[in-house]
């Protein structure tokens, strides 16, 4: 109690002022009018008066300053004077029994008044603070939800822990002044102590626990403890109960229909937390009554199927018939099992009479990978709209409560959730809190006390709450869409509940969590408990809820029925991102050929000037920015363009034509390597930037340039989410380096890769990997071409067919594009190819380093005009290409390596002897032009090189392709580095010398001679 003597001897000595916010007087107005310290005199309660002690509190304050109490307790002993005789009422004198009391009160007992009160202030803090430690959570009441039994000292949960505060039983009755920072009161500003306890239970202890004191902001924390803490405040009307039984009914026989039905299905069940259905659907229903018109959403395998017909209302048929092991798949690709499937549907909102859209993502087994999907996409519908606030465009994500403490990309997400490029304006987080993972008990699976602590980084209130109360639930639902509406952050929902059966319906749960399942067992459904609860409330009668339940069952019987004509699965029926506008009614291109990719003359000059200028006034630059501009004024001079002016003309000419570009991820904005500088930064004013690319012409598309955090897999996650929303734009992410695209892996090999494949959702993400073997390391310099070579879909053993527009055809059936451009022109050429195809794939580059600056690496005007496109394949035009039948050695290649051989033959003078051939596509492989090179140098020996180690690079991809160009009649020889571990060393000398080495070989004629293949 030591700090409560302190804080006593300083108000004791500051007399009025300290004693103002103390005892209500007008500090207390200043904090917080609402509390009703500010309007005029309120009626003493009888209660109040008759506790003595706080009388005598009130009056002593009153005698040194009457300004120092409310007006109610001035006008009281005001009123008591004015009764008094003349001669006391000019003394300001009291009755004869508070006057003897003034008499006999000594300093003492004045600081343990103030110590009381100070000690309650702190009682109501701890509860705000610690309650959600005791509150009855846990369902089956045999865990904690926070995993420790360990009670706060400094909660009242016995009569002996008033000791804590040097309070006793005898001060239960006291009253006691409540601070400005709590409404348990209601209209009263002071409460016996007894009751203060009683309200602080009842609102931090019960069913729900509130995790919201670490929120730095004050009128937040405000905000939800009114939410909470207001008496009676928790009520529903007999029409929202009938809803909320209705919800439930849906979603407890929907789990019971399909474990009759196919009791040795896997189906990832939602018994044990079935109100995860009306929360959602309450959460829907409250953001769409605040103007919410599209709600994306992200979720796990549990309860998907439920979610999908229960909320997102697809048609129960179409989910039945996935149980059909007869079902015939479509030639729409791959698929997916049912309960990975997304869906997209527009319908009428019941309880608002609003249109809504409703969007559940696709998403892999992988868990909390689609978290930054969900958020990349609910982005774009905002952009897109213009949506600046979220009031049209919300997400909700649904976690487990393992994967939710376990996965890193949950952190990664939450951290771009305030950054201004990838804000979503607040995301309702609902954890199905099973208190279990696969198998592994909390306990050792996370070392937090909450699954949901990551959430605090972020200051997102946490409100945990028994899933077995519908109505607790269906609050908390409430509140968080109030909350995302109010204050556009983050807030999550902890449904702490159960799972009724193993990880999947076939597994036995009893192996590792013995004494739980044989709790659950006993457990009675949440359906029974709360039917049972409102008839015996009168709300519903025991036959309306039979009718209900007989009527849903009906429907589930009649879609069983009419699902068994379905024969063929259609994976497009479960698109979540449809865009009608850009394809046919059937969802297929509407032609199949692509527009030339060259630009007008006018065009290239008019963005060279701008990308070589400022085009704000006053505009203060760096001087090593301005050599950078004057080096591309030089360029386009000179109708030249380097690596960053060929992206610049990409960039601005699809800007041009209304294309939106963004440009996304870590150090972008300059670029990695110091070339881009697409935002210009004011010298000397703070936080003044330009970027010129926003300035090329009036009415033309945004362009949206941010760097990231350095995250890969949250933002790579991010951008593919971005791509989805709308075909009609450039999405692109860069690397740093390419080789830490492997920590987003996971959006790589399940999202971008198969994506077509399992959903039917096209997607034009562009990744930008700089690669390259320049001594920089082992983790500077490879962008892992073979593992994206690896998932590339083309048949290596099967010779095409040329027909139509191959190129097109080609790259319509693949599943994603690798490049390796060698010249700025193919680049820019690669890009605007990406938008002007009548379809979208993933487009992964491998872009330069050292070629940024390079000074061979250059194009001309003349390669971007009108007229010119990408080129698959550059064949050699010097002296070989005169006389082809007498070239000795055709050497094909890739990429940076190509200036390197250039540079090595030229010294060698072998111009006349050895050809050399770029492939820029490298898939979908090019056969038509490999073939036509092949032939041509009919007479020579046909090696591949590259500078990747043999077992890496593009070698394993292309030489298979080779050989059926070639009929297995010939060899493809390897020139390369050695097969390593490693993909590049970390010694200069050593990378010099391995490059000497196969340069060595390359150029000696005799180097295959005599080898077997």
């Amino acid at each position: 109690m030591s700090r409560f003597r302190v804080f006593a001897g300083v108000l004791m000595r500051g007399r009025g002022g300290g004693r103002q916010w103390l005892l209500g007087g007008p500090a207390c107005r200043r904090l917080d009018p609402a509390r009703g310290c500010s309007s005029g005199a309120a009626p003493i309660p009888s209660a109040v008066v008759s506790s003595s002690g706080y009388v005598e509190e009130m009056y002593f304050a009153w005698l040194e300053d009457r300004k120092n109490v409310h007006e109610s307790w001035d006008a009281y002993f005001y009123n008591i004077q004015a009764s008094s005789p003349s001669g006391e009422a000019g003394d300001r004198r009291p009755s004869s029994l508070l006057q003897g009391r003034a008499l006999s009160r000594s300093p003492h007992m004045e600081q343990k008044v103030v110590e009381d009160h100070l000690a309650v202030h702190t009682l109501i803090r701890a509860y705000q603070i610690r309650g959600h430690h005791v509150a009855q959570l846990d369902p089956l009441g045999i865990l904690e939800a926070d995993l420790d039994s360990f009670v706060p000292s400094d909660l009242i949960t016995t009569i002996d822990k008033l000791g804590f505060y040097s309070l006793d039983e005898s001060d239960l009755d006291r009253s006691f002044q409540l601070p400005a920072t709590t409404f348990i009161g209601g209209k009263d500003t002071t409460l016996p102590l007894r009751e203060i306890i009683r309200r602080l239970e009842k609102s931090y202890c019960g069913h729900i626990g509130v995790e919201f004191m670490f929120i730095n902001n004050m009128d937040q924390c405000q905000w939800i403890r009114q939410k909470f803490e207001t008496p009676g405040i928790m009520q529903f009307t007999n029409n929202e109960k009938r809803t909320l039984l209705a919800r439930l009914i849906r979603s407890t026989r929907f789990e019971d229909f399909l474990a009759r039905k196919w009791s040795s299905e896997k189906r990832f069940g939602l018994e044990g937390c079935e109100v995860l259905i009306p929360a959602l659907k309450t959460i829907i229903d409250k953001s769409s009554a605040s103007g919410i018109d599209s709600v994306i959403m992200g979720m796990p395998h549990r309860g998907r199927l439920n979610v999908l017909a229960n909320v997102i209302r697809k048609d129960l048929d179409q989910i039945f018939c996935q149980f059909d092991p007869k079902l015939e798949a479509a030639d729409e690709g791959s698929g997916d099992v049912k309960y990975h499937l997304g869906m997209y549907h527009k319908r009428i909102n019941r309880e608002t009479d609003r249109n809504i859209t409703l969007s559940l993502m696709a998403n892999p087994s992988h868990l909390e990978a689609v978290d930054p999907v969900v958020q990349g996409k609910a982005k774009a519908e905002q952009f897109y709209r213009g949506d600046s606030q979220g009031k049209q465009v919300m997400s909700i994500l649904i976690h487990g409560d393992a994967a939710f403490a376990g996965q890193g990309v949950v952190y990664e997400t939450f951290h771009l959730s305030e950054l201004p490029s990838y804000t979503t304006h607040g995301t309702i987080h609902v954890v199905v809190n099973n208190q279990i993972g696969f198998t592994t008990d909390p306990r050792v699976a996370r070392s937090s006390p909450y699954p949901t602590d990551v959430a605090r980084v972020v200051n997102a209130p946490i409100f945990h709450v028994n899933a077995d109360d519908p109505e607790a639930v269906m609050y908390v639902c409430r509140v968080a869409a109030e909350w995302r509406s109010t204050f556009n952050k983050d807030v999550v929902i902890d449904l702490v509940s159960y799972r009724r059966f193993g990880h999947n319906e076939m597994d036995e749960p009893m192996f590792t969590q013995p004494l739980m399942y044989k709790q659950i067992r006993r457990q009675v459904h949440v359906l029974k408990k709360y039917s049972d609860k409102l008839i015996a409330e009168g709300v519903v009668t025991l036959q309306e809820y039979e009718e209900e339940v007989a009527k849903y069952d009906k429907i589930c019987e009649e879609a069983y029925t009419s699902s068994k004509d379905e024969k063929i699965l259609h994976i497009r029926h479960w698109l979540d991102s449809p865009w009608r506008d850009f394809f046919t009614e059937e969802g297929e291109p509407k032609k199949m050929s692509c527009a030339p990719t060259g630009l007008d003359e006018e065009v290239l000059q008019h963005i060279g000037l701008a990308a070589s200028s400022v085009p704000l006034e006053d505009f203060n630059i760096h001087p090593g920015v301005t050599r950078i501009l004057r080096g591309r004024a030089d360029l386009v001079k000179n109708r030249q363009v380097d690596w960053a002016l060929a992206e610049y003309m990409a960039f601005g000419s699809l800007l041009k034509d209304g294309i939106h570009v963004r440009l996304s991820g870590q150090d972008v904005e300059r670029g990695t390597f110091s070339h881009r500088h697409h935002v210009l930064h004011d010298q000397k004013v703070d936080k003044h930037i330009c970027v010129p690319m926003n300035h090329l012409w009036a009415g033309q598309a945004p362009y949206t340039v941010c760097n990231s955090s350095l995250s890969e897999y949250g933002v790579l996650g991010f951008e593919l989410g971005f791509a989805m929303a709308s075909p009609n734009a450039l999405i692109l992410w860069e690397a740093q380096f390419g080789d830490f695209h492997n920590t987003a892996q996971c959006i790589i090999d399940q999202f971008i890769s198969p994506g077509q494949a399992k959903w039917v959702r096209n997607n034009g993400i562009v990744l930008l990997l700089p690669h390259g073997m320049e001594g920089m390391g082992p983790e500077h310099s490879s962008a892992r071409p073979e593992r994206f070579l690896q998932m590339s879909k083309d048949d290596p053993d099967h010779f095409p067919v040329f027909s139509g527009d191959f190129e097109v055809q080609q790259l319509y059936d693949c599943n994603w594009m690798v490049v390796n451009c060698s010249t700025p022109a193919n680049y820019c050429h690669v890009l605007r190819r990406q938008i002007l195809l009548p379809f979208r794939k993933p487009l992964i580059i491998f872009t330069p380093k050292s070629l940024l600056r390079h000074p061979d690496a250059r194009s001309t005007f003349d390669d971007l005009t009108e007229g010119t496109k990408f080129k698959r394949l550059i064949p050699d035009k010097g002296p070989v290409s005169g006389d082809p039948a007498q070239v000795k050695r055709a050497i094909f290649c890739t990429g940076k390596v190509y200036y390197e051989l250039a540079k090595e033959r030229k010294q060698r003078k072998l111009e006349n002897d050895i050809a050399i051939i770029r492939l820029e596509q490298i898939s979908p492989f090019p056969f038509d032009l490999v073939r036509v090179e092949t032939e041509k140098y009919s007479n020579a020996e046909l090696v591949w090189c590259q500078e990747e180690h043999k077992n890496m690079g593009y070698y394993d991809y292309v030489r298979p392709r080779f050989l059926t160009v070639l009929a297995n009649k010939k060899p493809i020889w390897y020139v390369g580095r050695d097969p390593a571990a490693a993909p590049a060393t970390g010694n200069k000398s050593t990378h010099l010398n391995e490059l000497n080495r196969f340069m060595d070989t390359a150029f000696n004629l005799s180097a295959f001679l005599g080898k077997d293949l």
